[in-house]
């Protein structure tokens, strides 16, 4: 084919794609969640739907799909049609599942275009109410004293919960015995009724909990103390400095996604972020909005998948 002949094809390719992103969305978007309902990507997911929904004048439909340490809905996602009408939210976790699966369904970097980081959450340190400690340094105390004895709930083996919680296991020289559930909203409902004696989990779980005194609240992940619990210490100023672990959701679609749809979304989500009642939604779950470009979002991506391929290997997880 002759040069004119392919500068034609690829304008007029680029022509069909404005256009195409020009109008999008004209029908219902889905929204797929890969955790069950009641985690933080699902409250995250849906705060933004209802807004989206709203903006856009189209149903924002979101369809959670659980199971595999969120490797299930992701692959789901990856494989549907690059069109814009399927969308993902996904937590910290499609960053930690290349250092944990061999055989993934799907390539993190190669088959998903990243939109935008939604929002960065720490995680709180909580106990049991009848756990005998009020502090962190006490856990700690409680925990030498009885190792292996005192049980950890997690969203599943390799999930974000189970990671953090292993990072303060570490951190403390401690021993305790991990219980993995099938989703985070599963391990707070376990934490509360006293299966587990202590749990390490995004914020917007537990803060509704804390006033009832099920459960107590420790510390927090961040190296500062969250304004949406701030009489709660963090970990780092209870006795182990400079520790820091952070949840961050993030909006991805399937890889050939027209670069014009990809940034329509983008635009959209940032205008959503921006508007003072979903701010307000997301900083009472203890989230700080992020909203970053598709590029800044597609760098931060790469340098979290090569940071949790050294935890990983460092913490000896291995998922079958």
């Amino acid at each position: 084919m002759a040069v004119w002949k392919i500068a034609v094809v690829l304008v007029g390719v680029f022509a069909v794609g404005a256009a195409q992103a020009a109008d999008y969305p004209t029908k219902p978007v889905r929204m797929i969640v890969p955790l069950a309902m009641g985690g933080g990507s699902d409250i995250v997911g849906r705060i933004v739907a209802v807004a989206l929904a709203d903006h856009w004048g189209q149903p924002v439909v979101v369809d959670n799909r659980p199971g595999a340490g969120s490797t299930l809905g992701t692959s789901i996602a990856a494989k549907a049609a690059p069109d814009g009408y399927t969308l993902l939210v996904s937590s910290s976790s499609i960053a930690i599942s290349p250092a944990l699966y061999k055989k993934l369904p799907f390539d993190v970097l190669r088959d998903f275009a990243p939109v935008t980081l939604i929002a960065s959450q720490p995680s709180i340190l909580a106990v049991h109410g009848a756990v005998n400690a009020r502090t962190v340094p006490e856990l700690i105390a409680l925990a030498k004293a009885q190792p292996g004895m005192l049980a950890y709930g997690s969203a599943g083996t390799g999930s974000a919960t189970h990671l953090g919680s292993e990072l303060f296991k570490y951190a403390a020289g401690i021993d305790l015995l991990h219980v993995p559930y099938k989703s985070a909203g599963l391990a707070t409902s376990a934490l509360l009724a006293g299966e587990v004696q202590l749990l390490v989990t995004n914020m917007a779980s537990v803060l509704p909990h804390l006033k009832s005194g099920r459960v107590r609240a420790l510390g927090i992940t961040s190296l500062q103390r969250s304004p949406i619990a701030p009489d709660v210490p963090t970990v780092a100023e209870s006795g182990l400095p400079k520790f820091e672990y952070a949840t961050w959701y993030g909006m991805l679609v399937p890889a050939r996604t027209p670069s014009a749809i990809v940034t329509r979304i983008q635009t959209a989500i940032a205008k959503v972020l921006g508007a003072p009642q979903v701010r307000d939604r997301l900083s009472q779950q203890g989230l700080e909005v992020l909203a970053t470009s598709s590029g800044e979002f597609g760098r931060y991506l790469a340098e979290e998948v090569a940071r949790w391929q050294t935890v990983v290997k460092a913490a000896g997880i291995t998922v079958e």
